[in-house]
């Protein structure tokens, strides 16, 4: 199953309408996208909880890292530098933190507040590889940009 990037907007609109809760937010767009398309492996947050320093939110899959520095992976490369990260081949990656041992490849998406702060990234893994499009990038950005600022 391919994901409708129409229908999942429409539905995590409805979902979210006059929520502020981050956590609850998190948690509502980690079930709904991970579970719109057979790509997603792994769907999360980790969350900013001190300077450089990512921890695991809401998640759907298996078991996550708990934390992440700033300064590793493709989850701090992407709270780093405010930059989508789409790894085709994630053994590719210089500094590519393996959680799971089954992840192909991996997209990573900064999650901004209204103020442009980094709060969090939506990170998207999956067991095959080069699973990831551009397309797939643009559409979540514009939902987090929609829900989160």
């Amino acid at each position: 199953m391919r994901v409708s990037y129409s229908d999942l907007k429409n539905t995590i609109r409805a979902l979210t309408e006059g929520e502020h809760d981050r956590v609850a937010l998190m948690a509502t767009l980690a079930c709904e996208i991970h579970h719109s398309d057979d790509r997603f492996d792994w769907t999360g947050f980790y969350r900013v909880t001190d300077p450089e320093l990512l921890k695991i939110g809401p998640y759907q899959g298996g078991h996550g890292c708990l934390t992440i520095p700033f300064s590793r992976g493709v989850c701090g490369a992407a709270a780093r530098t405010g930059a989508v990260q789409l790894v085709p081949d994630v053994e590719a990656f210089d500094g590519h933190i393996a959680c799971a041992s089954s992840t192909r490849s991996e997209l990573v998406l900064p999650v901004f507040d209204a103020s442009g702060t980094v709060i969090a990234v939506l990170d998207i893994d999956s067991n095959q590889p080069d699973a990831f499009t551009q397309e797939d990038a643009d559409e979540l950005a514009d939902i987090l940009a929609q829900v989160f600022a």
